[in-house]
C-alpha cells in the first residue's frame, strides 16, 4: 500500500502488518534529489528487527522502494489535478454524503467521456 506522509502513524503501520498487506507510507517528506552516491550506491542490509515501522523504513530506503513510491505519483495524481485544473472542479457543491457521492459520480463521468473522447480521436 502506497501513501503519503499524512497516513503515517505506527498504528497504521501495525494494522497494515496485522492484515498482511506491506505498507509503504511515506514517514517524513523526501528530498527531490537524492544524492548520486546514494541514488546508485548498495542498498543498506535489512535491519534485524520486529518492528514494523523500522522495516518499513528501511524498504522505502531501497531503491526497489524508492521506485515503487515514485509510481504513486504517475498513477492518480495526475486525474486529480487535471480535474482540479482544467475541468475546473475544485470543491463540492452538494452537502450529505448521498449527495457528493452522486456528485463525484458525475465528475468522474464526465473525466471518463473527455477521455474516451481523446483517446478515440488518436
Amino acid at each position: 500500500m502506497l501513501a503519503d506522509t499524512g497516513y503515517f502513524s505506527a498504528a497504521n503501520v501495525n494494522a497494515c502488518e496485522a492484515q498482511a498487506i506491506v505498507p509503504m507510507l511515506s514517514m517524513k517528506r523526501e528530498s527531490h534529489h537524492i544524492p548520486v552516491l546514494q541514488r546508485f550506491g548498495a542498498d543498506a542490509p535489512a535491519p534485524q528487527t520486529s518492528d514494523p515501522v523500522i522495516k518499513m523504513a528501511h524498504r522505502l530506503a531501497t531503491k526497489a522502494g524508492r521506485a515503487l513510491y515514485g509510481l504513486r505519483k504517475q498513477t492518480v495524481e495526475p486525474v486529480f489535478g487535471i480535474i482540479k485544473r482544467v475541468m475546473g472542479w475544485s470543491q463540492m457543491s452538494m452537502r450529505g454524503i448521498d449527495n457528493a457521492r452522486g456528485e463525484w459520480s458525475l465528475v468522474t463521468m464526465a473525466w471518463n467521456i473527455k477521455r474516451l473522447h481523446v483517446l478515440r480521436a488518436a
